[in-house]
């Protein structure tokens, strides 16, 4: 028998490599947060909706729970006998025949009463019935969200984990540490209204720590920076960036101002403009909150201006 030799164990990625990794699992950890961001504004969205249909509700039980009621009394003469049987019982208990009309009618009124009971009690638990399959099935829903919520809660906080391993490699490797820096730091620009009011928020946050899926005080993913920096002015965005350029008026390159936003990487990021080519953006779990040209190396898919 002729022995081969043991093969090489492979090599570890080279530097370069580690660093492409490493910049690949950023994209995919941000896609899978903004993911995670727009399943917690459904889950809000369906919350709102349950609290109202709860409070709609309240007042249609009890409108069902009188309705039971009367039908039980109902029921309850039924059972004593039927209404040939209570005509008969009018007669003989008559002493004239005009008492015996009167009490007659009476009957008839009774009778036309308890018909409307029945009728109301009809509608009202159709309604209700029909409201409470609305209720059951947003709450099936809901739990079907959650559930995914925290599936994929824990995706990102595995990939970070493969991110934090691939940076350690890297970094021993002589590769660069995270740039915590806040970027290429310029003058605050003069803006008026609304948009300036978003734009001076944003530098007053640079720097701030990157923490998937918040948008505030003091640590931010992309969309809750420019989520947070537009309700600063007044305006409300998703906690989305494919749900913010949807909310948004489209701007061609040529038209953008300060306060506008930047869309990049299949709508995979966000960024909000401050003139000049660049923009403050929140860019991953490695870093903060910085300042950098918006020609910095993503796709950019597109701009938008907040309504």
């Amino acid at each position: 028998m002729v022995l081969l030799p043991a093969t090489a164990a492979l090599a570890d990625p080279s530097l370069a490599q580690i660093e492409a990794q490493i910049n690949q699992k950023n994209n995919d950890v941000e896609k899978v947060v903004e993911a995670f961001n727009l399943v917690n504004d459904q889950l809000a969205a369906t919350q709102a909706q349950l609290n109202a249909l709860q409070i709609k509700m309240a007042p249609l039980q009890s409108s069902v729970d009188k309705a039971q009621g009367n039908v039980d009394q109902i029921a309850y003469a039924a059972y004593k006998g039927s209404s040939t049987l209570g005509a008969m019982s009018v007669l003989l208990d008559a002493g004239s025949s005009s008492t015996f009309m009167d009490q007659l009618a009476t009957l008839d009124q009774l009778s036309k009463s308890q018909r409307r009971d029945l009728t109301a009690f009809t509608n009202a638990k159709k309604g209700f019935d029909a409201e409470k399959s609305r209720l059951d099935a947003l709450l099936a829903a809901q739990n079907a969200q959650k559930t995914d919520l925290a599936t994929k809660k824990a995706k990102i906080e595995g990939d970070l984990k493969a991110l934090q391993a691939l940076e350690a490699k890297a970094i021993a490797k002589g590769g660069k540490a995270p740039d915590n820096s806040k970027g290429t730091v310029t003058k605050v620009p003069a803006v008026s209204g609304a948009a300036g009011v978003a734009v001076r928020y944003a530098f007053s946050k640079l720097g701030d720590k990157y923490v998937y899926a918040t948008a505030g005080p003091n640590t931010f993913d992309c969309s809750g920076l420019t989520m947070a920096a537009w309700k600063a002015a007044g305006k409300t965005l998703p906690h989305n960036a494919a749900q913010q350029y949807g909310v948004v008026a489209h701007i061609s390159r040529s038209a953008l101002a300060p306060g506008d936003l930047v869309f990049f990487n299949g709508l995979g990021h966000v960024g909000l403009y401050v003139g000049g080519g660049m923009m403050i953006h929140a860019p991953n779990s490695r870093t903060v909150v910085k300042e950098a040209p918006i020609d910095g190396g993503d796709t950019i898919y597109g701009y938008g201006r907040v309504k």
